[in-house]
């Protein structure tokens, strides 16, 4: 095996290792301290290649850095093979390739960030390690934006367990991935140096020191306005009622299954709140048995108890993704209606009818509801629902919190994971979750078909959830909390913005002298 296939093998197993630190495959668990070695690893053979006396490295960069995204986020999500071939019908070869071809796309924005850090960064080792953090996080936020937005799988998330989760109340998912991108660069630039003789390990032990300094200072309360009295504790039931997707449009099948089930959860549940998953009715209104849709609205209509519902709509705006809020004293339902709908599954990009047309899954062009719904209120709590995969955007979440006044005091995710089989989406999703409820210190709660429905506090930590892929009800009592974090104040007003400009400005200062010069850097660092 030559040189060029050990090296391109080398970076691809570091970009599996970045995949492997959001859920760890065997435990489920994020791997915090992996996260930061596979970073460190791909700095480290990326300034190999500007070391190297090969003309142009930037193009090696490229190739190379493409290489390490690539198996990084097939990595991430390569569970979307289980829905388009088992449950979508498509044949393996083209479902693998489907997968293979969204995860060299998306990696694009970081072989582009690789090859400029490899050809035009700066010369001083720290200055290197700044470049590097500000273009990889610019390239997660490309990710998460362009076209929609993917995120899935940042490397921030591999941090809500660790010393970085303490920062996130402060700078969200991002700031972290800038951070962890940093003190990943300075310690492979200075191990670099120290491998040509001329480095310190005082760079590397800092960040040690510093890593270790956040772990033992662990997640505090950051949010200002806190002192106003939390509202009253609140008990939920949530229910995972386990359809199998294949069975799940099927009358008499998963579709019966689901309506007995569920109806008889919400008929005899005695919490104060009953929380179903996404499209726990898989039918329209119109479509549910006589009486169905009332017979919930008039057992919640009366009494102390409230109960949410997802199921689809359709009306003269079209099909919406929605979750329905029944309680006492309301003349209409409560509704939310999904945002952030999901390529492909939701809505069908324009010029890809073609792929779609592969597929046999129950597809729709859903309209989108608006941001910032109101919450749904209900015994002094104000609880916002999230649907699906819509808790991946902290920054539309924190629309919520534009007024402290009516700003959620509990986050509510439902969602549907069966489309991906028993996999590592089911951890990586819960994942998100935590970093949701640590950036904007509030309880999460979680109802899904058939995992996690769990409870999360406000410090990220699952403290009660029901077995993945079993059928079952989970009574937990929950602590809504008030008060902004400084994440939430500034993401609801600005968004990503400062985010952006930051790291841009960055990237300006550092980058940009060496892209004027038009000549790629080469030689060590200094």
């Amino acid at each position: 095996m030559n040189a060029t296939l050990l090296r391109l093998l080398a970076f691809a197993l570091a970009g599996a290792a970045q995949a492997a630190s959001i859920a760890w495959p065997w435990s489920g668990h994020p791997l915090w301290w992996l996260q930061l070695l596979s970073l460190a690893g791909l700095v480290w053979l990326l300034e190999g290649l500007r070391l190297d006396a090969a003309p142009k490295p930037w193009r090696r960069g490229f190739g190379l850095g493409w290489a390490f995204a690539t198996a990084w986020l097939c990595g991430n999500f390569w569970w979307l093979f289980i829905s388009m071939h088992t449950y979508g019908g498509m044949a393996a070869p083209l479902a693998a390739l489907a997968v293979l071809a969204l995860a060299a796309a998306l990696g694009l924005y970081y072989a582009v960030a690789c090859s400029v850090f490899v050809g035009w960064g700066p010369r001083h080792w720290l200055c290197r390690a700044v470049s590097f953090s500000a273009l990889w996080t610019v390239a997660e936020l490309i990710r998460g934006y362009w076209f929609t937005g993917f995120p899935w799988g940042a490397g921030g998330y591999a941090h809500v367990e660790g010393p970085l989760a303490m920062l996130a109340p402060l700078v969200g998912v991002y700031g972290i991935v800038a951070i962890a991108a940093l003190a990943a660069a300075m310690m492979a630039q200075c191990l670099r140096l120290d491998y040509r003789g001329k480095g310190s390990w005082l760079a590397p032990a800092g960040v040690v020191l510093m890593l270790g300094g956040l772990g033992t200072l662990g997640v505090t309360d950051v949010t200002a306005g806190a002192a106003k009295a939390p509202p009253p504790p609140l008990q939920i039931a949530l229910l995972q009622g386990n359809i199998p997707q294949d069975e799940k449009f099927i009358p008499g099948g998963g579709i019966a299954t689901a309506l007995d089930w569920y109806g008889m959860q919400l008929r005899d549940a005695s919490a104060s709140l009953v929380v179903t998953p996404e499209t726990a009715l898989p039918l329209l209104p119109s479509q549910l048995p006589p009486g169905y849709l009332p017979a919930i609205a008039s057992r919640y209509g009366s009494g102390s108890q409230a109960a949410i519902v997802g199921l689809p709509m359709g009306d003269g705006r079209g099909y919406t993704n929605t979750v329905l809020g029944f309680k006492v004293g309301q003349a209409e339902p409560y509704r939310y209606d999904k945002h952030h709908l999901v390529p492909f599954g939701e809505f069908v990009p324009g010029m890809f009818r073609w792929f779609t047309d592969m597929l046999s899954i129950p597809l729709g062009d859903f309209a989108r509801g608006g941001l910032a719904q109101p919450s749904f209120e209900w015994l002094g709590q104000r609880i916002a629902p999230n649907i699906c995969y819509e808790d991946l955007f902290g920054e539309e979440i924190g629309a919520n919190f534009r007024d402290e006044a009516l700003a959620p005091t509990i986050l509510l995710n439902v969602s549907n994971i069966a489309w991906f089989g028993d996999s590592v989406a089911i951890d990586e999703h819960l994942a998100i979750s935590r970093m949701r409820a640590l950036e904007f210190q509030r309880p999460m709660v979680r109802a899904t078909n058939t995992g996690t429905t769990a409870v999360i506090d406000h410090h990220g930590v699952v403290t009660q959830s029901l077995p993945r892929l079993t059928r079952g009800v989970l009574v937990a009592t929950v602590e809504g909390r008030n008060g902004i974090t400084p994440y939430a104040a500034w993401v609801s007003r600005f968004g990503l913005v400062p985010l952006w400009l930051a790291a841009m400005l960055v990237i300006a200062i550092t980058v940009l002298p060496g892209v004027l010069r038009r000549r790629p850097l080469r030689g060590p660092s200094r």
